[in-house]
């Protein structure tokens, strides 16, 4: 027999053969997987569904609260805890929503002008003390502005009597302490992505006879985009979410922030609120949700772009 028949032969023989089952080992390989991703799903989504379930829930208690809500007979009792959300004179839920679009935006868009500028010139530039500022910025970073709370406090209870608008109860005064509170990690962050960038871009730019201000806003500000938008969706949705902060600095209940307004349902001890909380929770994170899905593109890029270069 040649060896192109037996090659031939061969050929057909391994046609011809059913395929091997999997081994059992592979088989409970596969199913523990999916077994854990099942479980992991869960635990990730059972919270969501149940403050779903609890912002339709017409007793508004978490004792009797159920994953179906029991005892509805029509939709108005169905939608009873957004009603009282958007209808109740004491409620002021759309000026509260508007007080946080308002702080949250105007400090992120400072968080990202003032950080990228600094983390250009750390990355380009080359003086005096420069290694030092870089860890006096990082050492910052390591403390919680929790532990300065008082010492944030009696800041801005001085600042306001020679400045009102940065003063207590004053929106200026809360998103100048997040503002300063951001720059630390996003001075960092946005570092090692500029970092990234080859400065033989500079170098052309300045041949051609462009200015630094002229290549960073024309040349390096395009090339950062992605960086930004980490940065920019990382200080939004902290300022968003944030409670502590506000509630020290702003007294007067038209002037708080979603967060601290939600809160107000169920600060007490026995309080019947908890459907009212939920649903202002679940209308609370429809702008983060709508930003995140506008933004992703940008996300993986910005955040994993300068962490192989320093």
């Amino acid at each position: 027999m040649s060896s192109s028949t037996a090659v031939s032969t061969a050929a057909k023989v391994a046609v011809v053969q059913p395929r091997q089952a999997p081994a059992l080992s592979a088989i409970v390989l596969r199913a523990a997987r999916i077994l854990c991703i099942v479980l992991l799903l869960a635990f990730a989504l059972f919270p969501i569904l149940w403050v779903v379930s609890a912002s339709f829930n017409p007793s508004g208690t978490m004792a009797s609260q159920t994953l179906i809500p029991q005892n509805i007979d029509s939709l108005e009792e169905l939608f009873g805890n957004y009603t009282r959300l958007f209808n109740d004179p004491q409620v002021p839920f759309w000026r509260w929503v508007g007080n946080s679009l308002f702080v949250a935006g105007g400090s992120s868009l400072c968080v990202v002008l003032v950080a990228s500028l600094s983390a250009y010139a750390f990355s380009r530039f080359r003086f005096k003390y420069r290694r030092n500022l870089l860890l006096s910025i990082f050492l910052v970073q390591v403390f919680p502005n929790v532990l300065a709370m008082v010492a944030i406090y009696l800041m801005v209870l001085q600042i306001g009597k020679y400045v009102p608008f940065l003063g207590l109860d004053s929106y200026g005064g809360l998103m100048m302490i997040y503002i300063g509170g951001g720059m630390a990690l996003n001075i960092w962050l946005m570092k090692g992505f500029f970092d990234t960038v080859p400065r033989d871009i500079d170098e052309s730019a300045m041949v051609d006879g462009a200015t630094p201000t002229q290549i960073y806003w024309r040349l390096i500000f395009p090339l950062v985009r992605p960086v930004l938008a980490v940065v920019g969706l990382l200080a939004f949705t902290g300022t968003l979410s944030d409670f502590l902060l506000a509630r020290v600095l702003l007294t007067d209940r038209q002037n708080w922030t979603l967060m601290v307004g939600l809160y107000s349902f169920v600060e007490g001890q026995f309080s019947d609120n908890w459907g009212v909380f939920a649903a202002g929770a679940l209308l609370t994170a429809v702008p983060v949700v709508v930003l995140y899905l506008f933004l992703q593109r940008f996300i993986v890029s910005g955040l994993t772009a300068g962490a192989v270069k320093g």
